[in-house]
């Protein structure tokens, strides 16, 4: 062959492979003139030469990045073989064993079980919707060894740790080891053996990474997203969607406010008449039958679901039966006067009738929630409202006290006493950790005046400037970050009360979210939280929330994702690096997020995902 003829038909290899798929009718999976090449720790796209193999994008990344496509990146030892070989999706086999050999108690051994078929739903995710099934491969052995075969509810101690060693057998079999001490470990292992399997829609191939060592933990215990589903109702769907992809991303905690003074539809059994009179439909209910499926759901994810029910605010619609003066200011206008935002409603602190049907409702929670922590909220009390009540300002009257601020600082205090030991009589006589919102019982110099720092865990909404974070702290209370300059996710919307933008505006990007490190605002407010420090003890983490005043299911993807994959890893990990070294496999874990159905808005366009290096300034 001449050199010219040899030249031209180089340089017409990739259209003549496209003259040739059209004319068959018939586009191969090999038929791609594009291939991905890993260079300097990056996939580019490149045209495919003629007699070399093509390798698609999802198998280059796979092996490219330091830490491959892994989100949350692991905390400890991390060594990847870089080798990827088939794998055969039919022929998994995954056990659970404890570890002296033992079989696992039956409640945990179903946890398992039930994470082994998510594991493997997931893989079939990889190819179905493509309409393609990989060719063959080797099969998978998972062999899973939990130490505390017991242990199958997540609690405020639970060790979710856990080892992965992926090798190759010598019966040419795949082997993956995983180790862990409690069940919720080897729920994360499997999420991130899962994310080192992918599929090469180039060649076909369901691939694997072989000679895996990984060695991971959370950096923080408490790792959140919350969800207002009483301004607007999300069906039960939409809410394990949503927990579909906590699990992808480590996050171990679904904050359920269930209930406000807009409706009330979680479904009392000792009071049905809250959601006969509260709920915005009869189908818009949460019944117990409901709540017992996402508490099974989120368990066999590694998730705990913790209840709110939000008081002596946010209360309203539903209590409508309850009698005179159970609550107050319901619905009062102008209500700009009497609560934060329409409608309003607070319970009345002196009715003795509204501490018997808190008990109710508190039994029924603890009955269907499997929580070793419950939020009584506790945020927005408006004093003006009580003080405009005549049975609440006689009572204070008659108890030696006056209508100031300070006074009503009392009553509350009152209030919180009595609900709390509701609660603890509803939770079989136990002391419970309970979760309070920052308000006026805990600002500057008040909250070591009406709470207990061994009780109440504080949740923060103010900003992450706010020297109240210190200050508990410093007195020794545990906190959970919910800084609305950063976690607040209904933030950056047109307002719904007026015009213009809403409260918290402007839109909290996924960068600024990641960087949110509950360490870092704790040491710009002068608090020492170096290693081995008291303070550094008591910051549980971090939690995301959605308040549904301008959302709903409709909305729900695209709020949470992929911003609270980027809590995640900041949750889980907490880089020393920034934001930039991330983006690459934040990009790819929203395709995953993608994949297994969640509708996660875009961070860029395809272009950048395709075209590694090229975005990012």
């Amino acid at each position: 062959m001449k050199s010219s003829e040899s030249d031209f038909i180089v340089k017409m290899w990739p259209l003549l492979l496209v003259a040739l798929f059209s004319a068959t009718g018939t586009l191969a999976q090999q038929s791609s003139v594009w291939t991905w090449k890993c260079q300097e720790g990056r996939c580019q796209k490149q045209l495919l030469e003629e007699g070399h193999s093509p390798q698609g994008l999802e198998a280059c990344k796979l092996t490219c990045d330091t830490y491959s496509i892994l989100w949350p990146r692991p905390t400890g030892k991390v060594e990847l073989g870089r080798v990827l070989v088939p794998l055969d999706y039919n022929t998994i086999s995954i056990v659970g064993t404890s570890d002296d050999g033992r079989q696992l108690s039956e409640e945990v051994e179903e946890l398992v079980n039930g994470a082994a078929d998510i594991f493997r739903n997931q893989l079939t995710g990889l190819f179905r919707k493509l309409g393609q099934e990989p060719y063959g491969g080797k099969p998978l052995d998972v062999q899973i060894t939990i130490h505390n075969s017991d242990a199958r509810s997540l609690k405020m101690g639970s060790d979710e740790s856990y080892e992965l060693y992926v090798s190759e057998a010598e019966e040419g079999h795949i082997r993956a080891d995983i180790v862990s001490v409690e069940f919720f470990g080897a729920r994360h292992a499997l999420e991130t053996l899962g994310q080192l399997i992918g599929y090469d829609d180039v060649t076909g191939d369901l691939l694997i990474m072989r000679d895996v060592n990984i060695t991971d933990s959370p950096a923080f215990p408490y790792r959140s997203l919350g969800l207002d589903t009483a301004r607007n109702y999300y069906s039960v769907a939409s809410i394990k969607r949503t927990i579909d992809g906590m699990s992808a991303s480590k996050l171990n905690n679904f904050h359920w406010h269930i209930t406000d003074s807009h409706s009330f539809p979680f479904q009392s059994q000792t009071y049905p008449q809250l959601t006969q009179y509260g709920a915005y439909t009869n189908q818009q209910i949460y019944t117990t039958q409901d709540i017992e499926s996402v508490v099974e759901y989120a368990r066999a994810r590694g998730i705990r679901v913790i209840p709110e029910f939000d008081a002596p605010a946010h209360v309203g619609e539903g209590w409508q039966w309850a009698g005179p003066n159970v609550t107050v200011c319901v619905n009062a206008q102008p209500w700009i006067e009497y609560c934060v935002e329409p409608p309003c409603g607070q319970l009345n602190p002196t009715n003795d009738t509204v501490y018997e049907i808190l008990g109710g409702i508190y039994k029924d929670m603890f009955a269907v929630f499997d929580s070793d922590i419950f939020h009584m909220g506790g945020d927005e009390v408006n004093f003006d409202c009580w003080r405009s009540v005549p049975e609440i300002v006689n009572w204070m009257k008659n108890n030696s006290l006056g209508v100031t601020d300070n006074d009503f600082l009392q009553l509350w205090d009152m209030f919180q006493k009595k609900a709390y030991a509701k609660a603890k009589e509803a939770s079989g006589g136990e002391d419970i950790p309970v979760v309070l919102w920052t308000s006026h019982l805990t600002a500057e110099g008040a909250v070591d005046k009406y709470l207990d720092n061994k009780t109440y865990i504080i949740q923060i909404w103010t900003t992450g400037r706010d020297k109240v974070i210190a200050e508990l702290v410093n007195k020794g209370f545990r906190v959970i970050f919910s800084n609305y300059d950063a976690l607040y996710f209904d933030c950056g919307f047109g307002a719904w009360i007026g015009e213009g933008n809403n409260w918290c505006s402007p839109y909290i990007g996924w960068q600024k979210v990641y960087k949110n490190n509950p360490y870092d605002i704790l040491t710009s407010l002068g608090v020492d939280v170096s290693l081995g420090t008291a303070a550094r003890e008591l910051v549980l983490g971090a939690e995301a929330a959605l308040w549904s005043e301008q959302a709903d299911e409709s909305s729900l993807d695209g709020r949470f994702w992929p911003r609270a994959a980027a809590m995640a890893e900041r949750l889980w990990t907490n880089p020393d690096e920034g934001w930039q070294q991330a983006e690459y496999r934040l990009l790819a874990h929203r395709e995953r997020l993608v994949q297994r159905g969640l509708q996660s808005e875009a961070l860029e366009p395809q272009w950048c995902y395709q075209n590694e290096g090229y975005c990012p300034r």
